[in-house]
């Protein structure tokens, strides 16, 4: 393939991971056909918009507070590893995410925005919260 601007567009349009960039104001800048399937917003109704759609509101204080950290210091918390965290769809349901993140430099070492990458684990998540509860139930004393 000659283009290889096009290759990465189809290679992150056809990802199974919803991919998410945002630029340095948290402004949705790049959405993928995951993203669309995985929080119900079409590429439409998600660019030129906040992050906070996807966030939810007990969450939103501590998301910018890490992000405009990372934006600053040019560093992550988690340095790529991945997080459980929530997420919340358009529909308003709310989703159990694994996401890694990371920052997006430009050929002068600025930042310039953040990716991040994620999956829905909700049946996973809860599945092994109610393994955890019914063990706890067994190893409990009687009330």
């Amino acid at each position: 393939m000659r283009d290889a601007a096009a290759l990465a567009e189809w290679i992150i349009d056809q990802t199974s991971d919803a991919l998410i960039y945002a630029d340095r104001t948290g402004t949705i800048v790049r959405w993928n056909q995951a993203s669309r399937r995985l929080f119900g917003y079409t590429a439409d109704e998600a660019l030129g918009g906040s992050l906070d759609i996807i966030i939810p509101e007990h969450l939103r204080a501590a998301h910018w507070s890490g992000f405009n950290a990372a934006i600053e210091t040019g560093r992550t918390r988690l340095d790529g590893r991945p997080t459980l965290t929530r997420a919340l769809r358009k529909d308003g349901r709310k989703l159990y995410v694994e996401m890694t993140f990371a920052l997006v430099t430009n050929p002068d070492g600025a930042v310039v925005g953040s990716v991040a990458v994620a999956r829905d684990v909700t049946e996973r998540t809860e599945k092994e919260r109610a393994a955890r509860r019914a063990q706890e139930g067994v190893h409990s004393p009687p009330a």
